[in-house]
């Protein structure tokens, strides 16, 4: 089968290699898919760059990609969810990822089973961003009725996270570049703030929960918007000792994240909030409470870009470089 792997770790280089390799074995409990699409991700390109090595540590070279959507091909002895012919969508397990590949195995628990409305392409850009609002939500202990910011909203995590945070009950302000308001608008959000003509520390207070896709400066000035006692959830800043007992990882790990996070546990001290970093899991039974979620409210992904699988690295540089209006997605059929 077609693959593209991550051949060694680079900071500057994020291309994958194009190879042939055989089709993945499956075992009792697993579920071999043809993968018709992928999502592409930041994750992808952090991955290739060895930024998550403290959390994953892939043993190279590994087949790269997170997120698909395919068809059932074969199913393990013990699956009883699936069938040959299903469509089904998953967040790849951490440390069976591999989405960028004809081919796939997966256990059934990281699997759900995809909204028919949904096309391929659109199924694709669902699993990784929309399991990330959710494990944040639940993160936060998110309430009906309470107000969430997230910033950045404009991109493919705003395109998702927008109308679900929304579905659950919230209220949702955010930022961005003003042409792409009336989409945000669309999308769910209740007030949109045009990043370059207004401060949205300027403007925000009170605030229940952050989703904070920006990191950098930007951590602490969210912070500062919130409620004493609110809580801001980061996809960018710093992991810290919390997120490391949580992902179970071993003592020594979370003896070093607690260290490096400490600047962000200090600051949020300081402001009289709570901090928690998210690295998001698959996890098959809150992924068909996303599908059936969108079957009651016909929500539609953002697509920004859909290259063939032989541009994966061109669909790469984009997500790294591009100003995206929504979700990167390759697609496996062969020209």
């Amino acid at each position: 089968m077609r693959a593209a792997q991550v051949e060694q770790y680079n900071k500057k280089n994020i291309s994958v290699k194009l190879v042939d390799l055989d089709k993945p074995t499956i075992g009792h409990k697993d579920v071999l898919i043809k993968i018709l699409a992928a999502g592409v991700n930041p994750l992808d390109n952090m991955i290739s760059r060895g930024e998550v090595k403290m959390i994953v540590p892939y043993k190279l070279p590994v087949v790269a990609g997170n997120e698909i959507v395919g068809i059932v091909e074969q199913v393990g002895a013990q699956v009883s969810k699936y069938k040959g012919k299903d469509r089904v969508f998953a967040r790849l397990p951490l440390d069976k990822i591999g989405a960028f590949a004809e081919f796939v195995s997966v256990d059934e628990d990281a699997l759900a089973k995809v909204p028919e409305y949904l096309s391929d392409v659109e199924a694709a850009a669902v699993p990784l961003t929309a399991l990330t609002i959710m494990q944040a939500l639940d993160v936060m202990k998110a309430k009906n009725g309470k107000t969430i910011f997230i910033s950045g909203g404009t991109g493919s995590v705003g395109a998702m996270a927008i109308p679900i945070a929304k579905a659950k009950g919230l209220t949702v302000i955010t930022n961005g570049s003003v042409e792409n308001k009336e989409r945000v608008l669309e999308l769910g959000a209740s007030k949109f703030i045009d990043y370059k003509t207004e401060d949205y520390t300027k403007v925000l207070s009170n605030v229940d929960y952050v989703l904070d896709t920006l990191g950098g400066n930007e951590t602490e000035k969210q912070m500062t918007i919130l409620k004493r006692g609110g809580k801001l959830v980061s996809l960018r800043a710093m992991p810290n000792g919390a997120f490391a007992k949580r992902m179970h990882l071993p003592k020594w790990k979370q003896l070093l994240l607690g260290i490096a996070g400490r600047k962000f546990d200090k600051l949020a001290g300081k402001y009289g909030v709570t901090y928690d970093f998210i690295f998001v899991e698959s996890n098959g039974n809150q992924l068909q409470e996303v599908a059936d979620l969108f079957d009651n409210f016909k929500i539609k992904p953002s697509i920004d870009t859909v290259y063939p699988f032989e541009e994966v690295n061109r669909a790469l540089d984009k997500v790294a470089n591009g100003r995206s209006k929504g979700k990167t997605v390759i697609i496996m059929e062969r020209k």
